[in-house]
């Protein structure tokens, strides 16, 4: 019996899990997929947003500002990259620099701090490569830069490490309410028990909330596309660049990434299935487009690879978080789009306080006397220097092979991401966590290599390896004698 269960290992599930596992009860996280971070916290603009756009008074107010505030203190502790780039939303006629004033007043109340509006000569002095018909921009110094799924795998491992029962491929389809207020949660394959339930289910919570008699909720995909330009692009742009919003959202952007990349972003389409993340022609052209208004010199030749996300977007447009109205022991969390990546910290601590003014029995809320509340970072090759490298190099020779020459990752590197809390299952797995693959080759030469490591290292046939979980298996069948994987001597 679990004390409690959290459906959904994205950014705020993920979070949440590492606040509570500090405490000394039983804690389950359970993800449909393979691996953390699968659905929107894999696939965002990435973007610790100041706070200024939301409704003021709305929890997207509320919590944007508080998790902009607590995030770099948060990056710091689970060594992930953090970036204050801050941003710019751009004006190009008198009517969207009367929309940068009601912007600004919003920010205000919502107490984000440092806000102003610039005119054309501090916007060139701050964006050289801007459009030249940009009358003005409003400024907020505080808007910043992280990476949504390494913050999610940090927060994982941390959890795991305080005890947290991390469980993959565990699709919920039914439930049961049991005498003792407790439920029996069950998957195709596997079922257990829990006296209360966290839903952080993303595109799935209301469906989540259904099983337990919850069905007031409807959660539409809003799908939006993405290219990203290669490190050579890295210098057109030192701020998060947006154009006026509309009501789908931010628009168009363009922001730096924590790995000297360039995302360009997103379209904005309400869908119907939620497991679309397909890219299109039509939605590369419309990109470009829009982005080109705001850079004019951006080169398509630069881009390396298109993705999609999509967002869980409520009618109400607002997150809820709340006790279900079925069972006391549910909370249901709903509605986490943007900005939820930069709210996440502070949904976490909100949840957190949920629960322990719930009336549910728990048991023993105290804290564990050897709580982990950081992480270690992990070993990153390609920031060390030589005298660094060689180091170790000499405490472990698996440093001293280059799997992915692109963003020079090791072979410890990739062994190191397997074998952590939660670690890496499948090929996307070691590439978020290591960067293997994200290079100008998008894992052209070093895909296969990787595949042959996580078959080596987790006992598999290299036909069982698969690029992220389920059928997404890459080699079918074998040609020819496969060779044992090597590490240097």
């Amino acid at each position: 019996m679990y004390d409690i269960a959290i459906v959904g290992a994205g950014v705020v599930g993920a979070l949440t899990a590492r606040e509570l596992s500090k405490y000394n009860i039983k804690i389950a996280l359970l993800e449909k997929a393979n691996d953390v971070a699968m659905g929107t916290s894999k696939a965002n603009s990435a973007i610790v947003h100041a706070g200024y756009d939301s409704k003021p008074g709305s929890n997207k107010a509320i919590f944007n500002v508080q998790g902009s505030k607590m995030m770099q203190e948060l990056c710091q502790d689970l060594s992930v990259p953090y970036k204050k780039t801050g941003s710019l939303v751009l004006a190009f006629n008198d009517s969207q620099m009367t929309h940068l004033t009601k912007l600004l007043m919003s920010g205000n109340k919502n107490g984000v701090p440092g806000l102003c509006i610039i005119g054309q000569d501090k916007l060139r002095e701050l964006e050289p490569n801007i459009n030249i018909n940009a009358l003005g921009a409003l400024y907020s110094p505080t808007a910043a830069i992280t990476c949504p799924y390494e913050l999610t795998i940090a927060a994982t491992e941390v959890a795991v490490t305080n005890g947290l029962e991390f469980k993959r491929n565990f699709r919920l389809e039914e439930v049961e309410a049991l005498p003792d207020g407790s439920f029996e949660l069950k998957s195709e394959s596997e079922s257990i028990k829990a006296k209360f339930i966290i839903n952080c289910a993303g595109l799935y919570s209301d469906e989540i909330a259904a099983l337990f008699g919850d069905k007031n909720y409807k959660i539409t995909a809003r799908k939006g596309e993405y290219f990203l330009l290669d490190k050579t692009a890295g210098n057109l742009v030192n701020h998060v660049v947006f154009q006026c919003p509309t009501k789908m959202g931010k628009g168009v952007l363009i922001t730096p990434t924590v790995h000297g990349n360039i995302i360009v972003g997103p379209t904005a389409y309400d869908i119907e299935d939620k497991s679309n993340v397909s890219t299109t022609l039509e939605g590369s052209a419309e990109i470009m487009r829009k982005a080109r208004r705001s850079l004019p010199n951006l080169n398509q030749r630069e881009m390396i690879t298109s993705f999609s996300g999509l967002r869980a977007h409520l009618e109400s447009d607002d997150f809820i978080l709340e006790y279900s109205s079925k069972h006391p022991n549910v909370i249901n969390v709903l509605g986490i789009e943007s900005p939820g990546l930069a709210a996440a910290p502070a949904l976490a601590k909100h949840l957190e306080n949920m629960v322990l003014q719930s009336k549910a029995n728990l048991g023993d809320l105290s804290i564990k006397e050897n709580y982990a509340r950081k992480r270690k970072a992990p070993v990153r090759f390609n920031t060390l220097d030589n005298e660094q490298r060689r180091k170790l190099i000499e405490k472990n020779k698996l440093y001293a092979q280059i799997v992915c020459r692109c963003e020079s990752v090791t072979y410890g590197e990739i062994i190191d991401a397997i074998r952590a809390p939660a670690g890496a299952r499948d090929v996307d797995g070691v590439k978020r966590r290591t960067r293997a693959g994200m290079g100008r080759c998008q894992g052209g030469f070093c895909g296969s290599k990787v595949a042959e490591i996580l078959a080596d290292e987790l006992n598999l046939d290299i036909t069982e390896v698969t690029k992220f979980g389920g059928e997404s298996n890459i080699l079918l069948n074998k040609t020819k004698k496969q060779k044992s994987v090597s590490a240097c001597d």
